[in-house]
């Protein structure tokens, strides 16, 4: 018999069919790996297209199945589920994989994989998301657990979840979800305090969506942090360097906008108050901040481009990567992405002004009045670099490039201040 004979033949089983777990069999049965099922309503899976009736108790599915997701909503219904009277391991056979979906406390993942190693019995933390996608072949597979025991279990879970990330050892997956979580409700927060700011100041939420969701439909901005940073878990100096004053000025602007209109923001007052510990910087040798050593560079395709992208935008405003390609590309495209920003803008021996006026006087050699307006635009966009400071950097470098050159140098400068400036402000 093959592997993929194997695959094939592995016989699946789910416990729990309320929204997660009844997708699960759904989509596992579109597959054509049809699930032993179980849950307390015997008319529980009336309405789940192509999935049994129940059978009479979790040893019942054990005996069925190679591989059961156990998809119920706390930690007791998981314990009675696996290790209760006509539960999992009471009829459990060898080579058997239980496979926890609930999302529950660590601790309780390391006690039901004990319970289940006593019987011979493998075991999987699987945290899922998006809920609302299991029926559809939607869900992400978030799992910790031994990589033996991952591959096994994989031809079943590859048939219900479109992508199958192995977190780490046992808990990861719980851990990564749990994080996961921390990201949606820590953003509803901060939806709740922006919305109420807006309303306060007399502007329809509906115009703030609107604004949100045009600018980054994606949600990009939402995880740029956790791109930019690298696999130690430190944000590239440079990078915190340029956010700092920009995060600063911003959160100043919304707690006193939140004193006018006599709002509580205690969301943005802790981001205020934490803005150094946000972006690595809190360390100081000789009061000034102490320099990170130089981060190491990811080694997973994926990993490099999302970093290098992420550079990409502290360095040229938010937005700027959205043209680039998410992966592969020509080699140029490659290189720029995966090298130029992932490995030389990241260093931390340079700020990235200092990287964008030595890039600045590079353009000023070749007279490209379009590459000058871009690398302007930057300093603008992160404020770094005032219209007034531009105007002087286009005369020094007349002085050493030539005026032929410099005069497509003060077209692009012009050109960027131009685009940041009211137009009765313009010179």
């Amino acid at each position: 018999m093959t592997d993929n004979d194997e695959a094939d033949n592995l016989r699946a089983g789910v416990v729990g069919l309320g929204a997660i777990g009844g997708g699960v069999a759904v989509s596992m049965a579109r597959c054509g790996r049809v699930p032993a099922v179980y849950d307390i309503r015997p008319d529980a899976s009336a309405n789940l297209a192509g999935v049994p009736d129940p059978l009479g108790s979790p040893a019942e599915v054990a005996k069925s199945s190679d591989v059961v997701m156990v998809a119920v909503v706390n930690a007791e219904q998981a314990r009675e589920v696996i290790g209760g009277e006509n539960g999992l391991l009471s009829a459990a056979h060898p080579g058997l994989v239980i496979v926890l979906q609930a999302t529950v406390a660590l601790p309780v993942v390391h006690e039901l994989a004990a319970l289940c190693a006593k019987s011979g019995v493998r075991f999987l933390d699987c945290g899922v998301t998006p809920g609302d996608r299991a029926a559809e072949h939607g869900m992400v597979a978030i799992v910790g657990g031994d990589t033996a025991t991952v591959e096994a279990a994989r031809p079943v879970l590859d048939d219900w979840a479109k992508k199958v990330v192995h977190c780490g050892p046992l808990g990861a997956g719980m851990a990564t979800k749990i994080a996961r979580n921390v990201i949606t409700y820590g953003s509803w927060r901060a939806v709740h305090e922006a919305a109420d700011l807006a309303r306060a100041a007399g502007v329809d939420a509906a115009r703030l969506a609107e604004v949100v969701d045009t600018a980054d439909p994606e949600g990009r901005t939402l995880l740029q942090l956790l791109g930019m940073r690298g696999p130690d878990g430190h944000l590239p100096e440079a990078a915190g360097r340029k956010i700092e004053p920009l995060m600063t000025k911003d959160l100043d602007a919304a707690r006193e906008l939140a004193a006018d209109l006599g709002l509580d923001v205690p969301l943005v007052d802790a981001a205020r108050a934490n803005v150094r510990a946000t972006l690595d910087l809190d360390e100081k040798t000789d009061g000034k901040p102490a320099s990170h050593p130089q981060q190491a560079v990811p080694s997973a395709p994926d990993e490099l481009r999302r970093f290098g992208l992420a550079m990409m935008d502290a360095a040229y405003g938010p937005g700027f990567s959205n043209a680039m390609p998410r992966e592969g590309g020509d080699p140029f495209t490659q290189a720029t992405a995966d090298y130029l920003f992932a490995q030389v803008w990241a260093r931390p021996g340079l700020s990235v002004r200092d990287r964008r006026l030595l890039t600045l006087g590079v353009a000023a050699t070749v007279g490209r009045a379009d590459l000058i307006e871009i690398i302007a635009n930057g300093g603008l966009v992160n404020e770094e670099l005032t219209p007034d400071a531009l105007r002087e950097a286009v005369l020094h470098l007349a002085a050493y490039t030539g005026w032929c050159k410099a005069t497509a140098v003060h077209a692009g400068v012009t050109a960027a201040i131009n685009a940041h400036t009211p137009p009765q402000e313009q010179k």
